[in-house]
């Protein structure tokens, strides 16, 4: 896919740049989407851009857009995309009240800082992602049951992907501040390859999916050709284990992408710093494995199963 042109939505509203609300005619659900917060996730910021170019606005409540980590996306390129992820951290490992209260300093503490008062207000949050490797869209949930519900109800092609977060630091998804904190529903979408087209696709028919899922607006509401057709509900994956890597010499025993069940327990997947990682049970499921942020301390796959469906 080719990077969007972004330069329409510099200025921002509410004197924050790359911000956008689009208020509707009654009173209603505050919707935050945000994209970018990896630079080099492009889909999200495709869906989002098409969304505030078509002139759409809800019925009711308003509906923020934010292009989060817009100055690690200025120094995006395709032959190496994974250096505009960030320019000196993460920034979806920075929203704790630690971290964003604290004295560090960094381009996305800055911009996490700056964004914090639209998180805080929001009812709704939708966090639009893409992964390193080839894998079937995800969407993830955290523990709460509203927001597994809500996923649940969206029927759309993200696999609902149940855990508590990283080691490594708070997700914006995980982040509970403002007065909207306690009742908030918040899901972070990965929607494919970070350049695969298709990531764009599911993008777009989520957002969708969750504008009305929400009540911003009604099924005939939102964007022509956006919505696809309704996935056949799979059983979420409960994460139990996250594999964090102890240093650089971490290495995976196969050609793992993501989705695959491993089916008995103490197969060896990966071997790190010398120990062999384990499968905890039978069935195991992998989630998101990958190696292109190798470090001490980077989580390189969740292990999981599926969850009982009523």
């Amino acid at each position: 896919m080719t990077p969007p042109d972004l330069s329409a939505w510099a200025a921002g509203s509410a004197d924050t740049p790359f911000v956008h609300e689009r208020a509707g005619g009654s009173p209603g659900p505050q919707v935050l989407v945000t994209a970018l917060v990896h630079g080099n996730e492009i889909s999200g910021a495709i869906a989002a851009g098409e969304l505030l170019a078509s002139g759409w606005r809800p019925v009711s409540g308003r509906v923020t857009v934010a292009f989060c980590n817009t100055e690690a996306f200025s120094r995006f390129d395709a032959q190496v995309p994974d250096a505009s992820r960030f320019v000196d951290e993460d920034m979806n490992r920075v929203w704790s009240p630690d971290r964003l209260d604290g004295g560090g300093t960094s381009v996305e503490l800055a911009r996490a800082r700056a964004l914090r008062p639209f998180v805080d207000r929001c009812t709704h949050l939708l966090d639009l992602h893409s992964m390193h490797e080839p894998c079937a869209p995800l969407l993830i949930t955290g523990t709460l049951p509203r927001n597994i519900a809500f996923a649940h109800g969206l029927r759309s092609a993200g696999r609902i992907v149940i855990d508590r977060g990283h080691a490594d630091g708070t997700r914006m998804r995980d982040y509970e501040g403002g007065p909207a904190g306690g009742g908030r529903i918040a899901l972070l979408l990965e929607a494919g390859q970070h350049l695969a087209p298709g990531a764009a696709v599911v993008a777009r028919d989520t957002l969708a999916r969750f504008l009305v899922a929400a009540g911003s607006c009604a099924v005939d509401g939102v964007p022509q050709g956006w919505l696809q057709p309704a996935a056949p509900a799979a059983a979420p994956v409960v994460v139990t284990h996250q594999v964090v890597a102890r240093g650089m010499d971490f290495r995976f025993l196969g050609c793992f992408s993501g989705g695959e069940v491993i089916a008995r327990a103490g197969t060896a997947i990966a071997m790190n710093c010398g120990e062999p990682v384990l499968t905890p049970y039978d069935d195991c499921v992998l989630v998101m494995p990958s190696l292109r942020q190798l470090r001490a301390g980077v989580t390189t796959v969740r292990l999981g199963h599926a969850a009982q469906m009523d």
